[in-house]
């Protein structure tokens, strides 16, 4: 008797990638994914805060839908940064040679104390046809995108009022980019 594998992509929930961007999964629903630029709410003073936070608030109110927020982080590579560094610096006076060194071994430091890393902030909206069962043909698909886009500008007016950028990936490539992105995010971070 022959023993079946099941590959990664019995295991994944997509069934397709629109070339909209657009996620379709095998039970029939659909997923777009939205990349959110936010703001450094600490830099902002008390009255700007409570701006921000009652915007925030009607954002919750008004997406009477599920959402579903992920947060990425990605280690830090500092290694172009340092590159960078050193070849400005090989036709310096030696002062400069020198401060560029501390420099260099500072931001290392640092780097390896704090552990510093980037995140990637994503909102995942969901559409569910009506009728999951019904036989999919572009009509569907496209009242099923198109209901997707209303959330869309709808997440993206209310949290522009925050003073975030909510940009919504529009293409097949760029939507396989993060997928990938999540799926292999500890080859990313160099932990194999």
């Amino acid at each position: 008797m022959i023993k079946k594998y099941k590959t990664v992509q019995n295991w994944l929930p997509f069934e397709k990638i629109l070339e909209n961007g657009t996620i379709k999964l095998k039970n029939n629903s659909y997923v777009k994914i939205l990349k959110i630029s936010p703001i450094n709410f600490n830099l902002k003073s008390n009255l700007e805060k409570e701006t921000i936070l009652n915007s925030y608030k009607v954002f919750l109110k008004t997406c009477n839908f599920d959402i579903q927020i992920l947060i990425q982080s990605n280690k830090e590579d500092l290694s172009r940064h340092i590159l960078k560094i050193e070849n400005n610096c090989l036709n310096q006076k030696e002062n400069i040679q020198n401060i560029s060194k501390k420099y260099i071994q500072f931001i290392q430091e640092i780097n390896q104390k704090r552990k510093s890393s980037s995140k990637n902030f994503y909102i995942l909206i969901k559409e569910i046809p009506e009728n999951k069962k019904q036989k999919i043909n572009e009509e569907i698909e496209k009242i099923n995108c198109d209901k997707l886009n209303e959330k869309y500008f709808k997440i993206k007016e209310s949290l522009s009022r925050c003073g975030n950028l909510v940009i919504q990936y529009e293409t097949k490539q760029e939507v396989e980019k993060i997928i990938n992105s999540f799926l292999n995010s500890r080859k990313e971070l160099n932990i194999i």
